[in-house]
């Protein structure tokens, strides 16, 4: 993919967003943010879900009091990609449950977070 989205003949852009991402972990919240912004989306990093409105896609941290997040997230809301740490599966089994539209391991966000939100945008 070369510069301002443009691809390969006959490959379609990649989408653009803006993405609101609750993530208050700062140095983890900037390398999510500088890899989801050097892939040509908006990102503005919230702290409360109140703060996701406008947004094409929400990213939600679940590392740490994930229960009360899923229990605070909106009935309307964009498509959302949270993370867990990966020895929590019981918090990726609530997330789902509570139909969050995917969710991956902390490690799996820091490598594909992109690929990621491109998922959520075609399948939106």
């Amino acid at each position: 993919m070369g510069p301002a989205g443009v691809g390969a003949p006959g490959v379609p852009p990649l989408a653009r967003a803006v993405i609101a991402a609750l993530i208050p972990d700062l140095l983890f919240g900037s390398n999510v943010v500088g890899s989801l912004t050097a892939a040509g989306h908006e990102v503005r990093l919230v702290s409360t879900l109140e703060g996701s409105e406008g947004a094409d896609v929400l990213i939600v941290d679940l590392t740490s009091d994930a229960a009360e997040r899923i229990a605070s997230l909106p009935e309307r809301r964009p498509p959302t990609l949270a993370f867990y740490s990966h020895v929590e599966v019981d918090v990726r089994r609530l997330a789902e449950s509570a139909g969050i539209e995917l969710v991956v391991p902390r490690s799996r966000m820091a490598r594909e977070a992109p690929a990621l939100v491109q998922r959520l945008i075609a399948n939106a």
